[in-house]
């Protein structure tokens, strides 16, 4: 898989560079914001505007890089895209193999752009998040900051036994996808019950797998959170600038490690593509791995 992604990397590079340097930007100012919403807070009990409006200039800024950002990927991952698909589809004329999976590997190719265009920037921007969070929580609430800590080393204690049930299920799943256009054009009523209904059973099973994951940080942050507010009423009113800033970075935290079980899921959906449809490293043309179909 790295070897694919690898290579469509160094084929755009230029393009990709641009987009992610944006990216990292907007990582920067989304670390930094609630220092300057803390700030701002404390400016407006002060009653000093000037201070106060440097938030909305912040605000503004991340916006701008933001709309630069997503008017530059549209244009950046749809030729990408296309770039794939076309190789894709001559290459298995070439082999002769079977239509149906032709399409459905047309379409699985689908996912190293994604990679790039949805999965890296989450990725990139949940790693910046997360640990970023810590620092900060550690800089301003030392104790909150340790508990982010030890709740995010649990979380990576079990991930690697999470990422393995996951693979297994879309390995399943894609196989059936792979069969999709053979059940339609030549399955009998009984075949396309059974083929329709076990594809939407690992579809539940994987999305199952999403809501434990769900739920188990939901409940890590609910201690995390009555842990810090707690731990913040003993200690004395502080500054409203302060709460504001530690209960910010909280949420960062929280949000940002919500992303964890859907990117493991789209990992594991990707390895298994990549045992597939796999790009080659000459003449730009993508090589196939014919996956052995089962049923």
């Amino acid at each position: 898989m790295w070897r694919t992604l690898k290579h469509i990397g160094h084929t755009h590079r230029r393009k990709l560079i641009a987009t992610f340097t944006l990216v990292g930007l907007e990582n920067l100012l989304m670390l930094a914001y609630p220092i300057f919403g803390g700030w701002a807070i404390n400016a407006v009990i002060a009653g000093n505007v000037g201070r106060a409006l440097l938030y909305a200039l912040v605000v503004l800024i991340m916006w701008l890089i933001g709309a630069a950002r997503r008017s530059l990927d549209t244009r950046t991952f749809t030729r990408i895209y296309t770039q794939i698909a076309v190789p894709v589809v001559l290459e298995q004329r070439s082999r002769d193999v079977p239509h149906s999976a032709v399409t459905a590997r047309v379409a699985l190719s689908r996912e190293f752009v994604s990679f790039f265009e949805e999965h890296l920037p989450i990725a990139a921007s949940s790693l910046v998040s997360i640990f970023g969070a810590c620092i900060m929580l550690l800089a301003i609430e030392p104790w909150v900051g340790v508990f982010a800590i030890v709740i995010l080393l649990t979380f990576l204690r079990f991930l690697p036994h999470f990422a393995a049930a996951s693979e297994h299920l879309y390995y399943r799943l894609n196989n059936r996808l792979e069969q999709d256009n053979h059940y339609i054009k030549d399955g009998s009523d009984r075949q396309l019950w059974q083929h329709y209904s076990l594809v939407a059973r690992l579809r539940v099973l994987i999305s199952n797998r999403e809501a434990v994951g769900y739920l188990s940080v939901g409940v890590a942050m609910s201690l995390l959170f009555g842990f810090a507010f707690i731990l913040m009423t003993l200690k004395g009113y502080g500054s409203a600038g302060h709460i504001y800033a530690v209960s910010t970075y909280l949420w960062m935290f929280a949000m940002s490690l919500d992303d964890v079980p859907r990117l493991v899921e789209q990992y594991s959906n990707l390895q298994d593509i990549s045992r597939r449809v796999q790009v080659g490293e000459s003449d730009d043309h993508v090589s196939l791995n014919l996956h052995q179909e089962q049923t």
